[in-house]
């Protein structure tokens, strides 16, 4: 069961050679349209020379009984405690065994030092934390290497390994909008990103040109390779979150370092409900806090405006923030009014609302394909702003045509006092 990520690295690492185990099949959730697939044979071994089907999770029940599997393994990451156990009393009730695999038999060992950086959940600002280790990193004159968690929702045989250097590149590979958020930052600071869905090859690969490797986690997933130092982002704007959420949890229990961002916009409640649920699931962990500040182009210009405010997907949906920079940039710099999109969204983000009913009014940049892609214009065009807020991790206006005027809203990390992140690596620095 999986969402085209963790699923595929656990097959690859588990069981694409193991003689005592069939895989029947894959089933889809989370991104829309990445199922009605196969895992092509290239990638699935001599094992399964037609490959292996990938269905929608709705037929999980029917696919145990008809496939007479006997056991189902659970493998995507960002959704409650509750929500798995619902999972696993469906698989028990169709009569097969339900399976979490753990670090120890999927995460790959580097020749080099690896840091990753996790979270607790999606949209706690593990993107700009990654920026700020690698910044720090670079300033010690290595040479880092990203690598990312998955995102292959396109032709799997041709994205086994991906590399990107240069923004022509994500060209060449046909990057979704959410590929191009997380690989384009890394671009522009000079670094090479790495991605797939072989991870055993990508690292080899990446070992080729890195002193340091950074593992850029997906969600709230675990890392696919074992890290030297493990670094895990909180959010007090959801507190409590960090226990009540798989794989958060366990990657929270397990940091060598847990930044606490988004101190400068918390409540003083919140920030110390996550202190104390650190304290209490990893008391040895070095904690650094931070606050992620607004930087706006022309924010002057928000004053009196209807604003649409357009923001990352993932965090707003399977994320469940009900608002980000966009909103925070509006409420801050005087906007008359956040117009509601959800009257004029358009095709299947019209759909993302009836499927996510706590986003607000905003505007989730989902971008998972082209079709999806020419829906997020269309929504924009037709939602009756007087200016677009964009606050996604790429500048939208190179992908989606805006016909009105737009301002971009970005967020950098800010270690508040000591310890801080060089602090954190100061090991890895060493070495």
């Amino acid at each position: 069961m999986g969402a085209a990520g963790r699923d595929f690295h656990n097959f690859n690492v588990v069981y694409r050679e193991a003689q005592e185990s069939e895989v029947v099949a894959f089933t889809a959730a989370q991104i829309p349209d990445i199922d009605r697939r196969r895992y092509p044979p290239s990638l699935s071994g001599s094992h399964y020379p037609q490959g292996i089907p990938i269905h929608a999770e709705s037929e999980l029940t029917t696919l145990i009984r008809d496939l007479q599997a006997d056991d189902v393994v659970f493998a995507y990451s960002d959704v409650s405690h509750e929500t798995v156990m619902h999972k696993a009393s469906m698989v028990l009730a169709a009569g097969a065994d339900f399976r979490l695999i753990g670090p120890k038999a999927t995460m790959l060992k580097a020749k080099v030092p690896v840091v990753s950086v996790c979270a607790v959940r999606t949209g706690c600002g593990k993107s700009q934390t990654t920026r700020r280790v690698t910044a720090l990193l670079r300033e010690q004159r290595r040479r880092v290497v990203a690598v990312r968690h998955p995102m292959p929702y396109g032709d799997l045989a041709r994205q086994r390994v991906q590399r990107f250097a240069r923004l022509e590149d994500l060209d060449l590979h046909s990057c979704t909008i959410e590929e191009r958020e997380e690989y384009e930052p890394h671009i522009a600071a000079g670094s090479v990103v790495y991605a797939g869905v072989d991870y055993a090859a990508i690292l080899a690969e990446a070992e080729k040109e890195a002193d340091v490797i950074v593992w850029d986690g997906g969600n709230n997933d675990l890392p696919f390779f074992a890290p030297d130092l493990e670094i895990v982002v909180a959010d007090p704007l959801r507190p409590g979150h960090e226990v009540r959420y798989h794989p958060g949890e366990a990657n929270l229990r397990r940091a060598h370092v847990v930044v606490i961002n988004k101190v400068d916009t918390a409540g003083a409640e919140a920030i110390e409900t996550v202190r104390a649920n650190v304290r209490a699931l990893n008391p040895r962990a070095m904690v650094v806090e931070a606050a992620s500040p607004l930087f706006v182009e022309n924010p002057q210009s928000i004053q009196g405006k209807r604003v649409l405010a357009v923001e990352d997907g993932p965090t707003l949906t399977h994320g469940e923030m009900g608002y980000g920079a966009g909103v925070l940039a509006a409420r801050r710099f005087g906007a008359a009014e956040v117009v509601d999109p959800r009257p004029w969204a358009v095709g299947s983000l019209a759909r993302v609302y009836e499927a996510y009913p706590n986003v607000g009014p905003l505007l989730p940049a989902m971008g998972y394909g082209p079709e999806q892609t020419r829906e997020l214009e269309a929504t924009i065009a037709r939602t009756p702003a007087d200016l677009v807020l964009i606050a996604t991790p790429i500048d939208l206006r190179r992908i989606v045509r805006i016909d009105k005027p737009a301002l971009r809203v970005r967020y950098e990390l800010q270690e508040i006092g000591r310890p801080d992140l060089r602090d954190a690596l100061a090991d890895i620095a060493r070495e």
